[in-house]
C-alpha cells in the first residue's frame, strides 16, 4: 500500500481464556452477522467468502462518520494468535463511491495461563482512485484526514473490548 496514510490506531483489551484456546481466524471467518453487529453500533452486516485465488474473505459493512463501507479483508497472515486482512474498501459518500486501502491487523498474547491481551489494529490509505476523488471536489487531503481521524479511532476504540468479549465467548466455547 503505497497510498498516504489517513488513520492508525490500535487499542488493547483483555480476554479471560489462555492463549491456546484462542483461534483468530477461526473466529473471525465464522463470526455469525448477528455477533458482528452486537461488536459496534456502526457494524451493519458480515459475510464471508473466497477471493478469485481461494483466500478467504470477510466482508464487512459498517458506516463511519456517515459513509457506509463495504470492506473485502482478504487473509494476509492467518495464525492461530495472529490475524492480517487486507482490502481495497469501498466507501459511499454524499458525492459519490471511492476506494480506500485498510488493514486490520488482530492479534493475542498471553498475559499468565488464563488471560491474554488482545490487539486490535487499524490502518488506512489512499488509493489513487481515492486521491483524485478528494482532487474533483476541492478537498485537502490533511482537511480530510483531521476529520476523518476521530471516527476512525472512536470506532476501533469502541469495537475492541466487544471483540475481545466476542474472542471470549469462542475461546470458551472451544
Amino acid at each position: 500500500m503505497t497510498g498516504k496514510k489517513i488513520v492508525e490506531s490500535s487499542f488493547s483489551a483483555i480476554i479471560n481464556a489462555p492463549l491456546e484456546s484462542i483461534d483468530i481466524p477461526e473466529w473471525a471467518f465464522n463470526l455469525p452477522d448477528a455477533e458482528y453487529r452486537r461488536c459496534s453500533p456502526a457494524h451493519v452486516a458480515a459475510g464471508f467468502t473466497r477471493d478469485e485465488d481461494g483466500r478467504r474473505m470477510s466482508i464487512n459493512v459498517e458506516v463511519l462518520g456517515g459513509s457506509p463501507m463495504v470492506q473485502h479483508y482478504v487473509e494476509d497472515i492467518a495464525e492461530p494468535h495472529h490475524l492480517v486482512l487486507k482490502s481495497v474498501s469501498d466507501v459511499f459518500t454524499p458525492t459519490g463511491r471511492t476506494t480506500i486501502h485498510v488493514t486490520w491487523e488482530l492479534r493475542v498474547k498471553a498475559i499468565d495461563d488464563q488471560r491474554c491481551e488482545f490487539t486490535n489494529h487499524v490502518v488506512s490509505h489512499t488509493t489513487e482512485e481515492f486521491e483524485a476523488f478528494l482532487e474533483r471536489q476541492g478537498i485537502p487531503f490533511e482537511l480530510f484526514k483531521a476529520q476523518r481521524q476521530p471516527v476512525s479511532v472512536a470506532h476501533n476504540e469502541g469495537e475492541t473490548p466487544l471483540f475481545a468479549a466476542s474472542l471470549e465467548r469462542a475461546a470458551r466455547r472451544r
